[in-house]
């Protein structure tokens, strides 16, 4: 299986800031040292062409110059800097490489990637690029995949990715996300399953079970992007729920199985964790990387578009 990382492009972060920065390179080493028979691959950076298929050429101007105001930084939750930028386009450059390969091998992963609240003309959420959106939109233009359903584990509603596709009936969005977590406006997802505070293992595999079978079924897609978050985790510190660590890779195999029984290839990215221990982060993202690893490594068959 194919991992695609950018964690060598790092960017600076004031001291006691609560994004988890380290946890990528702690991740991408214990996969290499782990799964042996997997590919680590440097990501490239994405292009203007595709950046602006998603994004506003305005506020990738602002990027560029650095010219993004104070409060719009608030709102991204990142201070700029030349750095963030180009770490950010070689997250979006290993979605879509984490696409392509998907494409030929059935799963690939980004480990980085899942940025989700990004809007055409804002970023926020520490979200800067909306990396799978601008993914659906290449494997589109290459007219590999016409039709996608979007996933979205993460604890928080992928907001900015709903509201790109609102009117676009070839993108399935689900999101499965906390009622009552940033972001406090939700956009319409076109499947939403919205949980209580402390919701744990049990009534969220059932209810993501519901969901998933239900999005596969309606999106009829061809392909899927799915943004594995480990933010439901009950020890992070912005989830709000309460799933352990075998809850999450029961929801990861939950998630995998039902692609591979409807033939379709999926594409993974990481999307949020914010443990109080960073390590329990990278521990679960680590167990989806496994559990990909594992399936891909059993007969993956791809029907027919």
């Amino acid at each position: 299986m194919k991992f695609f990382y950018c964690d060598h492009h790092t960017f600076p972060l004031p001291a006691g800031h609560r994004f988890p920065l380290p946890k990528y390179a702690s991740l991408r080493q214990r996969i290499t040292k782990t799964l042996h028979a997997s590919q680590m691959i440097q990501s490239s950076a994405a292009s203007e062409e595709q950046i602006l298929r998603v994004h506003d050429r305005e506020y990738l101007q602002k990027l560029k110059d650095g010219t993004i105001s104070e409060k719009e930084q608030r709102r991204l939750g990142l201070p700029w800097t030349p750095q963030l930028l180009t770490r950010s386009l070689y997250s979006v450059g290993g979605t879509i490489s984490a696409a392509r390969a998907a494409i030929d091998d059935g799963l690939a992963m980004n480990l980085a990637g899942g940025t989700h609240h990004a809007y055409p003309d804002h970023g926020e959420g520490f979200c800067v690029f909306n990396d799978v959106a601008i993914a659906v939109r290449a494997l589109q233009d290459e007219k590999v995949a016409e039709r996608v359903v979007i996933i979205d584990c993460d604890v928080h509603q992928g907001n900015g990715t709903a509201f790109i596709f609102q009117d676009d009936p070839n993108v399935f969005t689900f999101s499965i996300h906390g009622a009552k977590n940033f972001p406090l406006h939700k956009e319409k997802s076109d499947l939403d399953i919205e949980l209580a505070d402390g919701t744990s293992d049990d009534d969220y595999l059932g209810e993501l079970d519901w969901g998933v079978r239900r999005a596969l079924d309606l999106s009829d897609a061809q392909f899927a992007f799915y943004l594995a978050g480990s933010d439901p985790f009950e020890g992070d510190t912005l989830g709000r729920l309460k799933l352990s660590k075998a809850g999450l890779a029961a929801r990861d195999r939950l998630v995998l199985d039902h692609c591979r029984a409807a033939g379709i290839p999926v594409a993974i990215t990481m999307s949020g964790g914010y443990a109080r221990n960073i390590e329990d982060s990278v521990e679960i993202h680590f167990n989806t990387a496994k559990i990909a690893n594992e399936i891909r490594n059993t007969e993956y068959v791809m029907r027919d578009a």
